[in-house]
Protein backbone atom coordinates (compact mmCIF):
# COMPACT_ATOMS: atom_id res chain seq x y z
CA UNK A 1 0.00 0.00 0.00
CA UNK A 2 1.38 3.39 -1.02
CA UNK A 3 1.45 5.72 1.81
CA UNK A 4 1.73 9.76 1.19
CA UNK A 5 2.50 12.80 2.98
CA UNK A 6 -0.38 15.63 2.74
CA UNK A 7 -0.82 18.74 4.52
CA UNK A 8 -4.27 20.26 5.47
CA UNK A 9 -5.48 23.33 5.96
CA UNK A 10 -8.27 23.76 8.52
CA UNK A 11 -10.33 26.82 9.73
CA UNK A 12 -13.24 27.85 11.25
CA UNK A 13 -14.82 30.79 12.50
CA UNK A 14 -18.57 29.36 14.14
CA UNK A 15 -19.28 27.41 17.02
CA UNK A 16 -15.91 27.46 19.25
CA UNK A 17 -13.77 27.71 16.82
CA UNK A 18 -10.98 26.50 18.51
CA UNK A 19 -12.46 23.43 19.93
CA UNK A 20 -14.04 22.54 16.46
CA UNK A 21 -9.94 22.54 15.38
CA UNK A 22 -9.30 20.11 18.21
CA UNK A 23 -11.94 17.77 17.10
CA UNK A 24 -11.18 17.72 13.63
CA UNK A 25 -7.59 17.36 14.55
CA UNK A 26 -8.57 13.95 15.75
CA UNK A 27 -10.77 12.83 12.89
CA UNK A 28 -7.90 13.48 10.49
CA UNK A 29 -6.22 10.90 12.99
CA UNK A 30 -9.32 8.95 12.25
CA UNK A 31 -9.44 8.13 9.12
CA UNK A 32 -8.81 5.26 7.27
CA UNK A 33 -5.44 4.90 6.16
CA UNK A 34 -4.08 7.79 7.68
CA UNK A 35 -2.15 9.03 10.71
CA UNK A 36 -1.81 12.51 12.21
CA UNK A 37 1.71 13.07 11.71
CA UNK A 38 1.86 16.54 13.10
CA UNK A 39 -0.57 19.57 13.98
CA UNK A 40 0.70 23.60 14.12
CA UNK A 41 -0.55 26.02 16.38
CA UNK A 42 -3.51 27.72 16.03
CA UNK A 43 -3.88 30.90 14.51
CA UNK A 44 -6.27 34.23 14.46
CA UNK A 45 -7.17 35.99 11.12
CA UNK A 46 -9.46 38.65 9.63
CA UNK A 47 -11.65 37.00 6.86
CA UNK A 48 -10.72 37.24 3.44
CA UNK A 49 -13.15 37.55 0.70
CA UNK A 50 -17.06 38.49 3.10
CA UNK A 51 -15.41 40.61 5.51
CA UNK A 52 -19.11 40.93 7.26
CA UNK A 53 -18.28 37.72 9.50
CA UNK A 54 -16.63 36.63 12.75
CA UNK A 55 -11.94 36.13 12.68
CA UNK A 56 -11.02 32.43 11.99
CA UNK A 57 -9.00 30.46 13.38
CA UNK A 58 -6.81 28.31 11.52
CA UNK A 59 -4.01 25.81 11.43
CA UNK A 60 -2.43 22.96 9.13
CA UNK A 61 -2.36 19.47 9.83
CA UNK A 62 0.45 16.67 7.96
CA UNK A 63 -1.30 13.57 7.74
CA UNK A 64 0.74 10.26 6.30
CA UNK A 65 -2.10 8.71 3.90
CA UNK A 66 -3.17 5.62 1.73
CA UNK A 67 -5.78 7.69 0.67
CA UNK A 68 -6.40 9.02 -3.26
CA UNK A 69 -6.50 13.05 -3.61
CA UNK A 70 -9.88 12.39 -4.66
CA UNK A 71 -10.91 10.05 -1.96
CA UNK A 72 -9.06 12.01 0.73
CA UNK A 73 -10.95 15.05 -0.85
CA UNK A 74 -14.49 12.91 0.15
CA UNK A 75 -13.23 12.18 3.45
CA UNK A 76 -12.48 15.94 4.01
CA UNK A 77 -15.88 16.83 3.05
CA UNK A 78 -18.01 14.21 5.62
CA UNK A 79 -15.62 14.98 8.26
CA UNK A 80 -16.87 18.93 7.57
CA UNK A 81 -20.18 17.87 7.56
CA UNK A 82 -20.38 16.03 10.28
CA UNK A 83 -19.29 19.35 11.86
CA UNK A 84 -22.27 21.49 10.57
CA UNK A 85 -20.60 23.07 7.37
CA UNK A 86 -23.12 24.56 5.24
CA UNK A 87 -22.07 26.14 2.02
CA UNK A 88 -24.14 28.94 1.64
CA UNK A 89 -22.08 31.69 -0.43
CA UNK A 90 -18.82 31.83 -1.48
CA UNK A 91 -16.62 33.11 1.76
CA UNK A 92 -19.09 32.07 4.31
CA UNK A 93 -18.63 32.09 7.89
CA UNK A 94 -17.91 28.18 8.65
CA UNK A 95 -17.94 25.80 11.59
CA UNK A 96 -15.04 24.04 9.65
CA UNK A 97 -13.11 23.95 6.46
CA UNK A 98 -10.75 21.42 5.28
CA UNK A 99 -8.93 21.71 2.16
CA UNK A 100 -5.89 19.81 0.91
CA UNK A 101 -2.66 22.08 0.10
CA UNK A 102 -0.03 19.39 -0.31
CA UNK A 103 -0.32 16.19 -1.47
CA UNK A 104 3.46 14.88 -1.56
CA UNK A 105 4.94 16.67 -4.56
CA UNK A 106 1.80 15.72 -6.69
CA UNK A 107 0.37 19.20 -9.24
CA UNK A 108 -3.27 18.10 -9.95
CA UNK A 109 -6.16 20.34 -11.56
CA UNK A 110 -9.61 18.01 -11.95
CA UNK A 111 -12.89 19.57 -11.47
CA UNK A 112 -13.55 20.04 -7.92
CA UNK A 113 -9.73 19.57 -6.30
CA UNK A 114 -6.64 21.49 -7.17
CA UNK A 115 -3.38 20.71 -5.72
CA UNK A 116 -1.58 22.19 -4.28
CA UNK A 117 -4.64 24.57 -3.17
CA UNK A 118 -4.46 27.51 -5.66
CA UNK A 119 -4.70 30.39 -3.33
CA UNK A 120 -2.49 28.97 -0.44
CA UNK A 121 0.63 30.91 -1.58
CA UNK A 122 -1.54 34.21 -1.32
CA UNK A 123 -2.63 33.07 2.26
CA UNK A 124 -0.53 33.57 5.07
CA UNK A 125 -3.11 31.84 7.45
CA UNK A 126 -2.07 28.70 5.56
CA UNK A 127 1.90 29.25 5.52
CA UNK A 128 2.67 30.43 8.82
CA UNK A 129 1.24 27.30 10.03
CA UNK A 130 2.37 25.27 7.69
CA UNK A 131 5.90 26.58 7.75
CA UNK A 132 5.97 25.53 11.38
CA UNK A 133 5.11 21.63 10.05
CA UNK A 134 7.60 22.21 7.08
CA UNK A 135 10.33 25.03 7.24
CA UNK A 136 11.79 24.04 3.74
CA UNK A 137 8.43 22.98 2.15
CA UNK A 138 8.53 23.94 -1.50
CA UNK A 139 4.77 24.69 -3.23
CA UNK A 140 4.84 22.73 -6.56
CA UNK A 141 4.86 25.56 -9.44
CA UNK A 142 5.35 28.37 -6.84
CA UNK A 143 8.61 28.33 -5.12
CA UNK A 144 9.99 28.10 -1.00
CA UNK A 145 6.30 28.24 0.85
CA UNK A 146 8.77 30.58 3.30
CA UNK A 147 9.34 33.24 0.31
CA UNK A 148 5.85 33.26 -0.42
CA UNK A 149 5.18 33.98 3.50
CA UNK A 150 7.16 36.91 2.94
CA UNK A 151 5.30 38.31 0.55
CA UNK A 152 1.78 38.22 2.79
CA UNK A 153 3.38 40.20 5.78
CA UNK A 154 0.93 42.85 5.43
CA UNK A 155 -1.99 40.10 6.85
CA UNK A 156 -2.18 40.64 10.48
CA UNK A 157 -2.21 36.86 12.21
CA UNK A 158 -2.31 36.27 15.62
CA UNK A 159 -0.63 32.75 17.16
CA UNK A 160 -3.31 31.96 19.85
CA UNK A 161 -2.36 30.04 23.08
CA UNK A 162 -2.19 26.31 22.20
CA UNK A 163 -4.78 25.84 24.65
CA UNK A 164 -8.24 24.99 23.43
Amino acid sequence: MTRHIAYIGLGSNLEEPRSQLQRAFADLDNMPGTSLLAQSALYRSAPLGYLDQPDFVNAVAKIDTALSPRDLLQVLLKIEHTHGRERTFRNAPRTLDLDILLYDELQLHEHGLSIPHPQMHLRAFVLQPLLELAPDCVIPAIGAARLARLACQDQELERLDDAV
